[in-house]
């Protein structure tokens, strides 16, 4: 045996048998009862082994490995084994704060090592996750003692936030302020976070099982604001407008227009890199997005859009680039609020772009498959949401179709109108005598 370094931990492979694989730190300055211990299933851990005052062995997790280093393992292990000499027992003491851990200290654990335990996890969503736990999590449910919660305290934490107990005005800058609001949409997206989180405490051994699993999710009211063609035309028209005024930047009126014309999301578009337009295959290619990397097909009058762009700019790196200083371009929203009161488009959002594209692509007869294609969808059932869309061309199919049935029936009742009836034959029980004629 070895001492414990990266290359001896990156060696050990699970057991064949299926048993827990042990290999201890062995060596000159090697740490006694420090070690590794792998499962069947490949997960590995850093462990320290003691005997207590009382003569009973312990085993202490000092955490995964990948996550910590074979040395700052090692220290953590001589820091429990100091704890040991002096008449501790850590590994009671952990079990002790699990039972008292709050859910003040779980988010903290959750947002600090979380991370690490789902790198495919995108930092957007962490920032969206960190939000609702110090805005609805926290405030509800902070001093509660992770252990102690029930379904029903989850259950009643949703209904909390529907009903806008959690609101709040907070300062967040200098010159800030985020207004805090509760909402069915609200309360699910943080029951969503809340669940995650306790899944991390059972993982890490802290609660024995989720209190969140079985409460389902309320459903927010529907959001999506398609817009009419007519209001489409109005928007074209308000941005000309403004424009011509000197109310508008150029940046502005092209984000709300490339929106449009493509059906992207807004960061999708604000944070477009020239490197990402494939002008000679006609598509855009994000190395990221909200769904992983993918390729998105160009109109030919978001081709057109763009290369005007390039003209006007050929040395640029972002189709939007600040007004000042380097990057992108960042004020879409504010804008759009300015647009769409102009517009008299109240309360239409610029995710509601997307939709509207997503609309005029369905009621123009084409399918929910392909209209998922092209708006970078990777389950079927998210452009399913769209389907109530496709009303007018089914009913153009079931107007077309009946037209023929109709004309056929029509042809059909004629040529049975020209065949003769048979003639109607009395019997006996109609009333004739047996033997008259």
């Amino acid at each position: 045996m070895a001492k414990l370094t990266k290359r001896v931990v990156d060696a050990i492979r699970p057991d064949a048998a299926g048993a827990d694989v042990f290999v201890w730190d062995a060596g000159d300055g090697a740490i006694k009862g420090f070690g590794v211990r792998m499962k069947p299933s490949g997960a590995a851990s850093y462990l320290v082994q003691y005997r207590t005052r009382e003569g009973r062995t312990r085993r202490l997790v000092l955490g995964r490995v990948g996550v910590i280093t074979p040395d700052e393992a090692r220290t953590l292990a001589g820091d429990k084994l100091m704890q040991v000499a002096h008449g501790g027992d850590p590994s009671a003491d952990r079990h002790l704060a699990r039972d008292a851990l709050t859910v003040n200290e779980l988010a903290e654990f959750y947002l600090r090592d979380g991370p690490a335990e789902k790198p495919n996890k995108k930092a957007s969503s962490w920032v969206a996750d960190a939000s609702n736990i110090e805005r609805h999590i926290r405030p509800l449910l902070g001093r509660k003692i992770t252990k102690s919660l029930t379904q029903s305290d989850i259950a009643k934490f949703q209904a909390d936030v529907a009903a806008g107990k959690s609101k709040a005005d907070i300062r967040t800058k200098k010159r800030g302020r985020a207004i805090v609001e509760g909402g069915r949409g609200t309360a699910a997206r943080s029951l969503a976070v809340l669940g995650a989180m306790l899944q991390f405490a059972v993982d890490r051994k802290f609660i024995p099982g989720n209190p969140a699993k079985g409460v389902r999710l309320l459903k927010g009211q529907a959001k999506e604001r398609f817009l009419s063609e007519a209001e489409v035309a109005r928007l074209g028209d308000t941005l000309a407008v403004m424009r011509a005024e000197y109310r508008l930047s150029a940046n502005a009126a092209n984000g709300v227009r490339l929106l449009l014309l493509t059906g992207c999301r807004k960061s999708e578009i604000t944070t477009l890199r020239w490197d990402w337009v494939d002008f000679e295959r006609g598509c855009l290619r994000l190395p990221t997005s909200k769904t992983g990397a993918k390729a998105i097909a160009l109109a030919a009058a978001a081709l057109e859009l763009l290369a005007g762009l390039r003209e006007r700019d050929p040395a640029g790196a972002w189709v939007l680039p600040a007004a000042r200083g380097e990057g992108a371009y960042t004020g879409l929203q504010k804008d759009w609020e300015r647009i769409r009161e102009r517009a008299g488009l109240h309360r239409v959002r610029l995710h509601d772009l997307r939709h509207s594209f997503a609309s005029f692509a369905v009621a123009d007869g084409h399918s929910l498959f392909l209209v998922g294609k092209v708006l970078g969808h990777k389950q079927a059932r998210t452009t399913e949401g769209y389907a109530h869309l496709a009303v007018d061309p089914l009913r153009a199919v079931a107007d077309g179709t009946a037209e023929r049935i109709a004309a056929a029936m029509k042809i059909r009742s004629n040529v049975m109108e020209t065949v003769p009836r048979p003639q109607h034959r009395q019997t006996p029980s109609e009333g004739t005598a047996p033997g008259k004629v």
